[in-house]
């Protein structure tokens, strides 16, 4: 594996961890502003590396689930988050990149634009819970949180209790269906004395406003909500019934919804007679410093301020990525730094063996947090800092969250300070601890060089990397069985009732009921949903199983490819990068996967003893059968100096593997230069490489992928070889269940449309994907249509 898919993996699992804790289990692990360190560490590794990109990485996506304490509602048009600048050179380079789009032949009439700048609405970046506000012919109806931009969490019954949050809209003309999106946030005064009175009681307090403001939304008892003075501001709309009742122009919506009893932040905030509309990046930046310069006299939190193209038909032009608009920004301020004493620094093991340091701090208060901890990432972190435990640091909440350790103050070090150094054994399980190999492969060689990370070897015995395993073989994309939460695994961990996935389907009922927070009825409930998993999809299996680099789209693509697990499991690393989207780096994690003993054995276990049956196995797929070559093949042993072109002349000229690894050099000669010819010689002189050349085509063959196959046609697949592009907010289905019915039919579900898109479904706020439909002649199908069309395949929506 590559330092950047190494790197990219590890992000994609620690973004998630941080994910799955702050908003579901509504317990933070880290400041927002560690959050977005490594987010935006993650987008500029895969902006460095698009090979890498999959759709189940943390950016292509918006959050995660809603707590399951709370009824889930559907947004009607997604909530997206913000995209975040940190500095003039962002900003400029924000503003220029809208310049670029709105002015591009291809996307917008040049009148709409001409020499102009930008015009931008500014808001202040409140730190709370968004949310949004149904109105119903004037009538609150129903409020959600934004959870994970398409599905929220019902907090209708703790709304009501806010002062600031209107029942009923004042003045006239508001549209019968109008949804208002916002922030509920904690007044610094009230958080003040939630703080004071939990620490009188000798409970644990909220770290900061935000989450206290989060945690007392997700309260089910209305009085406490009620008795926390929680406040509410708005920052826009979301879905409208009639678009023509509200300004073209954010700014004048902001300035509407006030009049119609919608607090809006610069009333709250007691320092701006208005709303603020900035030309260009050059006002942006005159607001910016001015919030900054008044920021610590403001009644609430804030990170940072907002910019919202204010033209709403540029916003649309503009349209949105995965998980934010392309027409708006936050500008985070810069992060607040303290000094204090590093105490110790400890180790914790994530669920694929990584041992990371973790810095134990003297407790200090950082932009009005206390800090005690600080993640210090991986070892040569720890070595390009240079720090050592009793040295004094300096410590940053950066985009004022998250605690970072900077630098080292060397002349206050003291004279006992002592290196940091890396565990010989495991903290958890005392197993050896290694360090990575990175092996980097070019033609006919490999080489090896050290990676950031440290592992535990011991696998599944190390009960840290179990529970993580299990975690994730139970989650609702992989096995999906409720009711197994992490703390649920953990006692079973802890009590040695389960050592492996496999161990869960062996469980009984004396043993479940023993546990904590467990009686009969829910005993049994957990015992029926481990046993109703047990037929999944090959898809799910093969995710569930936690193959590294393996993502929920790349498990697609090996199930719809290869069709069974028999041929996942016997794939070689050539043979599987003919499957789209797989490389040779993830093919060989593929295949190591499969070859360790202890997962053939878990595997084994599942498909055996435990009676898992694997749904949607079959054949290969009709698209794959006869797709090698036997120049492609050649190609792919990568032999030195040999390309694909000298590749397909050897294909052409001795006809066969056999006709290759037999050929005289004087063939081989005429075929190719000299240097080339002898390569080819030379690789084909090592037993282990013609082994291996004829392993893979002896397995292309099995598979029906060799190029003397019989070629197959998909049957029963109407949409087979189609690429299908979803975009807008589907109100029936989510775009994610389109997808799997889409995929169902055969065709390929793309993010973008180009050229060879043969349809496109398109909801409501489509946006830029759309256009260029429109622009290229792209079918285009509504949701009603699309609808129609499923059950004309006799697939019900």
């Amino acid at each position: 594996m590559t330092d950047a898919a190494q790197r990219i993996s590890e992000l994609r699992n620690e973004l998630d961890a941080h994910n799955y804790r702050y908003y579901v289990l509504d317990e933070p692990s880290v400041p927002d502003a560690e959050y977005d360190r490594l987010f935006r560490e993650l987008q500029a590794l895969e902006a460095e590396h698009p090979e890498l990109v999959t759709p189940d990485s943390p950016t292509q996506r918006v959050g995660a689930k809603p707590a399951s304490s709370l009824a889930e509602v559907k947004h009607l048009q997604p909530m997206l988050s913000l995209g975040n600048v940190f500095s003039t050179e962002e900003l400029i380079a924000f503003d220029q990149k809208c310049q670029g789009l709105l002015s591009a032949g291809e996307a917008i009439s040049l009148d709409l634009l001409g020499d102009a700048q930008i015009e931008y609405c500014c808001e202040l970046k409140l730190d709370g819970l968004a949310i949004s506000l149904f109105y119903e012919k004037g009538l609150l109806v129903r409020a959600v949180t934004r959870g994970d931009g398409s599905v929220g969490e019902d907090i209708s019954h703790g709304i009501r209790t806010i002062k600031t949050v209107p029942l009923r809209l004042m003045g006239q003309g508001w549209p019968e269906v109008l949804e208002v999106r916002g922030e509920v946030f904690m007044p610094i005064s009230v958080f003040d004395e939630l703080v004071a009175e939990a620490v009188a009681k000798g409970e644990k307090p909220f770290a900061n406003p935000r989450n206290a403001a989060s945690g007392t939304m997700r309260q089910l008892d209305p009085s406490i909500i009620h008795s926390r003075k929680i406040s509410f501001c708005t920052y826009g709309v979301g879905y409208v019934s009639d678009e023509a009742a509200l300004p073209v122009r954010q700014s004048e919506r902001l300035k509407l919804l006030h009049t119609w009893g919608l607090p809006a932040w610069w009333v709250a905030s007691k320092k701006f007679k208005s709303v603020h509309v900035a030309a260009g990046y050059s006002g942006c930046l005159d607001f910016y410093r001015k919030v900054e310069s008044m920021r610590d006299s403001l009644p609430f939190e804030i990170d940072g301020v907002v910019y919202k193209v204010d033209e709403i038909h540029q916003q649309s032009v503009l349209g949105s990525r995965a998980r934010e608009p392309r027409w708006a920004v936050a500008h985070k301020f810069p992060a607040r730094e303290e000094v204090t004493t590093l105490r110790d620094v400890e180790f914790q093991v994530g669920r694929t063996g990584a041992v990371t340091p973790v810095a134990r701090l003297k407790p200090v208060k950082v932009a009005g947090v206390m800090v005690s901890n600080a993640t210090l990432h991986n070892m040569d972190e720890v070595e390009r800092l240079g720090i050592r435990k009793g040295d004094t640091v300096v410590i940053r909440r950066a985009g004022d969250v998250i605690p970072q350790v900077m630098s080292v103050v060397l002349d206050q070090r003291p004279s006992d300070a002592t290196p940091v150094q890396i565990p010989k054994e495991c903290p958890v399980c005392g197993s050896a601890v290694e360090r990575t190999q990175l092996v980097k492969r070019s033609k006919g060689k490999e080489s090896l060089s050290d990676g950031s990370v440290y592992r535990c070897v011991g696998r599944l015995s190390c009960q840290a990397q179990l529970k993580q395993a299990i975690i994730h073989f139970v989650s609702r994309r992989a096995m999906d069985i409720e009711g197994l939460g992490d703390k649920t695994i953990e006692q079973l961990v802890d009590e040695k009732l389960i050592g492996s996935p496999a161990d869960l389907y062996k469980l009984q009922y004396e043993q479940i009921i023993g546990l904590e927070g467990f009686a009969e009825v829910s005993s049994n409930k957990l015992l029926k949903a481990i046993e109703d998993s047990k037929r999944p999809t090959l898809a799910r299996f093969i995710y569930a199983l936690g193959i590294p680099d393996v993502g929920e789209e790349t498990a697609k693509v090996l199930a719809r490819s290869l069709a069974s697990l028999a041929r996942v499991r016997t794939a070689l690393p050539e043979v599987l990068t003919y499957l789209p989207d797989i490389g040779l780096e993830v093919a060989h994690e593929i295949h190591s996967f499969f070859e360790d003993d202890h997962n053939e054995q878990v595997i084994d276990a599942l498909l055996g003893e435990c009676g898992l049956q694997l749904q949607e196995e079959g054949e290969l797929s009709a698209e794959f059968t006869a797709i090698a070559t036997l120049g492609g093949m050649l190609d792919k042993l990568n032999i030195p100096s040999v390309g694909p072109g000298a590749a397909q002349k050897l294909a052409e000229r001795f006809g066969s593997l056999d006709g290759v690894l037999g050929g005289d050099w004087l063939d081989m000669r005429q075929t190719l230069p000299e240097k080339q010819a002898k390569a080819v010689r030379e690789f084909f002189d090592s037993a282990e490489n013609a082994r291996r050349a004829r392993a893979i085509e002896q397995q292309l063959r099995e598979f029906g992928m060799h190029w003397e196959s019989e070629k197959k046609v998909a049957e029963g697949l109407p949409l087979a070889g189609q690429t299908w592009v979803l975009t807008g907010t589907l109100e029936v289905m989510s775009r994610d269940v389109a997808k799997g019915k889409l995929e169902s039919l055969g065709a390929k579900v793309a993010g973008s449309v180009s050229a060879k898109t043969h349809c496109v479904v398109a909801g409501p706020g489509a946006g830029s994907k759309l256009a260029k439909a429109g622009e290229l002649g792209v079918k285009v199908l509504d949701e009603a249509q699309f609808i129609d069309q499923l059950k004309a395949y006799g697939i019900d929506a």
